[in-house]
């Protein structure tokens, strides 16, 4: 199945919400994720990504993974918080890996959670906790 990014209707403004579906590849993230994403931030200043990956979901094409880190980087201070649904093993410990190198709230949920990421995305109450990346590249983790 050919793979293809869509943009969900019933979040609150400030909230990007997709779905990936199929196998995805660099053109999804050229012609739809990328464009929605700097529309998101030319409007609202940051972005909340409410990112599903279902039961539809087949992976990434290499160029569609180079692609997800691209835009990472480019836009890695333009997310106020990003919530990933999904089951997915690997894509779960990546959040988990790279999350704190974001500066915002980052959260992974299974797809049973997907009301609560719903939730959670639209929420503005600060995170409970949660890591930065200070100017020397060190990673500061939080306290109990």
């Amino acid at each position: 199945m050919s793979g293809s990014f869509e943009i969900l209707s019933g979040y609150p403004d400030d909230v990007l919400a997709v779905a990936a579906h199929g196998r995805i590849d660099g053109d999804s993230y050229d012609k739809t994720l990328e464009p929605a994403l700097e529309a998101m931030v030319a409007k609202e200043g940051k972005a909340k990504l409410f990112y599903l990956l279902g039961d539809d979901f087949e992976g990434f094409t290499a160029g569609a993974a180079w692609d997800d880190a691209r835009l990472g980087l480019q836009h890695l201070h333009d997310f106020a918080r990003i919530a990933v649904v999904t089951d997915v093993g690997w894509i779960r410990g990546a959040v988990s890996l790279f999350g704190p190198l974001v500066k915002a709230p980052v959260k992974a949920f299974p797809l049973a959670e997907k009301d609560a990421a719903a939730a959670w995305i639209a929420s503005n109450e600060p995170p409970e906790t949660g890591y930065n990346v200070d100017a020397s590249g060190k990673l500061s983790t939080p306290r109990s």
